[in-house]
């Protein structure tokens, strides 16, 4: 008896001494996560601008102004020559911000966006963390304030725009495509309709409907799901965006007459193309050029050509299995073709960043597999290939390159170097700066450019997408056989 109690003892002792370790390395991680966020929240101060949530007063102030009963695109902003700029639906959505003071709408929608971002990366590194075994908590923890700390994501909350909101609505559709890929294998017979329902993602594209119905530019989603014979998605997105704009139509009709009907094409109510924040094709051609406008022939030309590149690698990506990249590719393609991207509207960066550190570790743990297989350590070399040995340090070194890239893509977009060099026509030349000045305020826009011709895809990164294709490849290859 006395032995059996001792074993008791024992036992309950080494369950106490690893609860104590688990305890120990929730707080180490938990302190990780606080010196991270510190330390986003002062790279914000050193490289970010003043921030007093600019556009949202605009936003606020033109809601409250239309509810007062004015016509909403007739409302400027005092001081400014700024209006309302989005679809009549959009400002149905931010309607409720006319109950509350313009300061209380900036919180919200900075507590709403930094909600929405923290969701999105946890649905975007899930597959990563699940591979390599990390906490999803830990990393979601550290890479929400990294992702807040970057240009678009410091200047969507600053400034009060809705960027991160539009971003997690297609980003859900993405979730959506994924769920359906694996035909809702987490759902079980014994959960309700509405959970079957969730995870079949059969409403996979109302989240791009939706996004394009607030603002146009996630159309160019739509266009990648008919490409890629979508259907089911595409008819989804097309659907809601119709359905929201005639729901716009049937609740306000005189301002969605007046939207569609001209203020959709006065593009001077956003800005001169050549100011530096904006940081698309448009805006580098217009400060190469050294003019205010864009030359339009040769714009639309490199837009085409762009256009044509970023869908054709999307829809690669896609057939490899990464819809990930696919997805990023359509995103950082709608930002460079855009007339008007302004450097807030770029968080399609964040995406990127996570495809190419997540190729680095592959290319890495595909070289330490080789080795191994092969019978030799990790670190001990690589099997002669015709006649040539790697060196010993190659598996170490492997994805170095995806991984430099990841690092200096961060780098560029947390330091944002456009805005020392800013320059506004006819005041400043665009050159006041010489050659060195000018690639510093295009370099946003270069590094998207670079990105839309070279981020590379993880085939087979997302197996459902993978399978999926795969499964529909085989009746045809045994057709043709």
């Amino acid at each position: 008896m006395p032995a059996t109690v001792g074993r008791r003892i024992d036992r309950l002792a080494q369950v106490r001494r690893a609860a104590r370790r688990v305890d120990r390395r929730t707080a180490v991680r938990a302190g990780v996560v606080a010196t991270v966020a510190y330390a986003a929240w002062l790279a914000i101060g050193a490289f970010g601008r003043p921030y007093n949530f600019f556009d949202m007063k605009i936003y606020h102030g033109a809601v409250v102004w239309w509810a007062n009963g004015n016509e909403l695109y007739d409302f400027i902003a005092p001081s400014t020559t700024l209006g309302f700029t989005y679809p009549p639906f959009g400002g149905l959505v931010m309607l409720p911000m006319a109950l509350v003071g313009v300061d209380v709408a900036g919180w919200l929608n900075v507590l709403a966006s930094v909600a929405a971002l923290a969701l999105v990366l946890a649905g975007l590194l899930r597959p990563v963390v699940d591979r390599l075994g990390w906490p999803l908590w830990y990393t979601v923890g550290i890479a929400t304030p990294m992702a807040v700390a970057l240009e678009p994501g410091r200047e969507t909350l600053g400034y009060g725009q809705v960027n991160l909101l539009l971003f997690a609505l297609i980003m859900a559709d993405l979730i959506g495509l994924r769920w359906r890929a694996k035909r809702g294998t987490r759902s079980g017979p014994a959960d309700g309709p509405l959970r079957r329902f969730v995870f079949s993602g059969a409403w996979a594209g109302a989240g791009i409907g939706l996004a394009t119905a607030i603002k146009l530019t996630p159309a160019l989603f739509i266009v990648y799901l008919v490409i890629t014979r979508q259907w089911r998605a595409a008819a989804t997105a097309v659907g809601t965006t119709i359905g929201v704009t005639l729901t716009g139509f049937a609740l306000v009709g005189t301002e969605s007459r007046a939207y569609f009907g001209s203020v959709l094409w006065q593009t001077e109510r956003v800005g001169a193309a050549d100011m530096t924040p904006n940081q698309s094709l448009a805006g580098l051609l217009a400060r190469l050029y050294d003019s205010i406008e864009t030359p339009g022939l040769l714009w639309l030309a490199f837009s085409v050509l762009l256009l044509a590149l970023g869908l054709s690698r999307a829809t690669s990506a896609r057939a490899d299995g990464d819809e990930l990249t696919a997805f990023t590719l359509v995103g950082l393609t709608a930002n460079v073709i855009s007339p008007i991207s302004w450097t807030h509207h770029l968080i399609w960066v964040v995406p990127a960043i996570i495809v190419l550190a997540d190729a680095a570790l592959r290319r890495r743990e595909a070289s330490r597999g080789l080795a191994q297989r092969a019978g030799q350590s990790p670190y001990g070399g690589l099997p002669a290939v015709n006649g040539l040995r790697p060196p010993i340090w190659y598996p170490t070194l492997t994805g170095l390159r995806h991984g430099a890239a990841a690092l200096g893509l961060y780098l560029l977009f947390l330091i944002s170097p456009i805005w020392p060099y800013e320059h506004q026509l006819p005041e400043v030349s665009h050159y006041q700066d010489g050659l060195f000045g000018a690639l510093m305020e295009n370099s946003l826009a270069l590094a998207l450019i670079v990105l839309v011709a070279a981020l590379p895809w993880r085939p087979g990164a997302e197996p459902a997408f993978y399978t999926d294709r795969l499964n529909r490849a085989a009746p045809l290859n045994a057709a043709r056989r």
